[in-house]
């Protein structure tokens, strides 16, 4: 394992740019040849309320996730698919574990809207919150999204790693129990699920887009749980589509979409979404200034590409 960056951080380091030359600097320090080292937007502190969320931390014992389905290398091809997706995930299961058929995850291009306008900030993030969930696994805090109607939910490894139990705040309140389905510690992926029998959640599954398509300057929101403040949206542009960064316990370089929408702790696992309400990025990791690993959002955001998302996730579910 990569090392955690300490309470209440628990994900591994992260590190943009090309290899370092030399070993990286110790922990809260900037990494050679970097302005700024660079942390995950994983778990949160206690707000100054404590209805707000809970406290969030590292487990003592933590117990290893078990891990199913196919871990798919950091460099795999991206995966464009045809169709949309878009539903309430409001109907039961049966009583039996998920179907084995393959997932489907279709993937669909934005919109364009007539005239050169296009939808709004407010009625991109009204569609998406009833999709967006607050993950608490153990004493740490993070987000993830609904992906389908089988009740499939995509968040980070690190906000997960070590949890013994896992539940989900949604959008209305309700929590529900989460079980881990598969997790690809490399490129810092898991899928959880509702447990069967959970029916009319108010739970809905999110659209994916296309992150090939994004292009520098174009709009984004960042949704989730920073610091545990249940339900936060901000708004960015994405910065740079094909930012070298370091995610997973392999520390292969990826490439990472950049973006200046604010993430802080507690936002990982959570999407990053166009102006259209499509899911274009998991929101992963966050640069900062300083000494401190607690520093907040400074701009800079890194969060993992939908298209290589969804290769990941379907091999985790089958």
């Amino acid at each position: 394992m990569s090392p955690h960056l300490g309470h209440p951080f628990r994900g591994p380091h992260y590190q943009p740019g090309p290899p370092p030359a030399a070993p990286s600097a110790p922990l809260g320090q900037a990494p050679p040849g970097l302005p700024f080292p660079v942390t995950p937007a994983s778990a949160s502190p206690a707000p100054p309320s404590p209805a707000a969320a809970p406290q969030a931390g590292v487990t003592d014992k933590p117990t290893p996730v078990r891990r199913t389905g196919r871990t798919l290398a950091a460099g795999i091809a991206l995966s464009i698919l045809a169709g949309g997706l878009a539903g309430a995930v409001t109907g039961g299961w049966g009583d039996d574990a998920p179907p084995a058929a393959t997932a489907q995850l279709p993937q669909a291009s934005a919109p364009s809207a007539p005239g050169g306008g296009g939808p709004s900030i407010a009625s991109a993030a009204e569609s998406v919150l009833p999709g967006v969930v607050s993950v608490r696994a153990g004493r740490a805090t993070g987000s993830g999204f609904a992906i389908d109607q089988q009740g499939h939910v995509v968040t980070n490894a690190h906000v997960v790693e070590g949890a013994r139990n896992v539940s989900l705040v949604l959008s209305n309140g309700r929590t529900l129990d989460a079980e881990i389905v598969g997790v690809d510690e490399d490129n810092d992926l898991a899928v959880l699920q509702v447990p069967t029998g959970a029916t009319n959640s108010g739970l809905r599954s999110l659209p994916l887009g296309r992150s090939a398509e994004l292009k520098v300057g174009d709009p984004v929101l960042a949704v989730g749980s920073p610091l545990g403040l249940e339900g936060t949206v901000t708004a960015g542009i994405v910065s740079a589509v094909n930012r070298q960064a370091r995610f997973g316990d392999s520390g292969a370089r990826q490439t990472a979409i950049q973006t200046d929408a604010a993430i802080n702790p507690g936002n990982s696992g959570g999407p990053l979404v166009n102006a259209a309400g499509q899911v274009v990025g998991v929101n992963t990791a966050i640069a900062t200034l300083g000494s401190s690993s607690r520093s907040g959002n400074i701009g800079i955001g890194f969060a993992i590409p939908v298209d290589r998302m969804t290769t990941i996730v379907r091999g985790l579910i089958d």
